[in-house]
């Protein structure tokens, strides 16, 4: 901890498999992160945090300047802890916020807890991936988070491995994924007692979204790449030849 305090490059910090395992290495892990400035991933998964060791640790990650990715996944979490985190999910153009959250095997929070959630994710202007995969969150939850999918304009990884939803919740996504436009990319269904037709009809759509947001990309690096080509003339052709950075560095920008 004295050494991620003073060091001015360390990016990720994995802490994983209970190595937090007290209230005193809770502690000295927060006043570490107080003075750290460069960590931009923090994976405590597997560690007996509670709800009283993320309250201690909360304050040092509200204020870091650089963290975008944190696993606080099967950390004995309960209602409270997630109200702690969804501070961490500020809203819409608010301030930076989480770009990755795993939570994955916290099966102390309740539905309302998993309701405020669903909230924040929504309102979200940061958030590209979360992981709640083997929570009991039942089909009610997964309605819930359909919801805030359909309204967040970043998600773009949802993990509800082993959650216990079924054909219900299937259908729930699969409407919000053909009807309404999301940022949404991968769904991971696995291990719920859903039917593969359904995922793969889920699957599908998803596939076309990506598809087509790949071909709109590669139609506007063409117009900034050849400004000159008059757009009204259909009969005038276009060879365009690119190395492929172009593509990537106009995915980050959109990031």
């Amino acid at each position: 901890c004295r050494g991620a305090a003073e060091s001015r490059s360390l990016a990720q910090l994995n802490l994983n498999l209970g190595i937090v395992s007290n209230i005193n290495r809770v502690k000295q892990l927060a006043e570490a992160l107080k003075t750290n400035r460069s960590v931009q991933s923090l994976f405590l998964h597997g560690s007996p945090l509670t709800d009283a060791g993320l309250a201690l640790l909360n304050p040092a990650l509200s204020i870091h300047p650089s963290l975008v990715a944190l696993d606080l996944g099967d950390c004995m979490l309960g209602d409270e802890g997630i109200n702690l985190i969804c501070g961490l999910l500020p809203p819409d153009g608010a301030k930076s916020g989480l770009k990755e959250l795993t939570l994955s095997a916290n099966p102390g929070v309740t539905s309302k807890g998993w309701g405020r959630l669903a909230i924040a994710v929504a309102h979200s202007s940061q958030l590209r991936v979360l992981n709640l995969d083997y929570n009991p969150l039942g089909d009610q939850v997964a309605g819930m988070l359909a919801v805030a999918v359909a309204s967040s304009r970043t998600l773009e990884v949802l993990d509800l491995e082993g959650t216990g939803l079924t054909n219900q919740s299937a259908q729930t996504l699969l409407d919000m994924v053909e009807n309404y436009p999301t940022a949404l990319r991968t769904l991971i269904l696995a291990e719920n007692n859903i039917s593969p037709e359904l995922q793969q009809q889920i699957s599908d759509l998803l596939s076309e979204g990506e598809e087509e947001e790949e071909t709109e990309a590669r139609e506007v690096t063409a117009r900034e790449k050849n400004p000159w080509i008059c757009q009204n003339n259909s009969s005038s052709q276009m060879v365009l030849m690119t190395s492929g950075l172009g593509d990537s560095l106009l995915a980050e920008t959109e990031m």
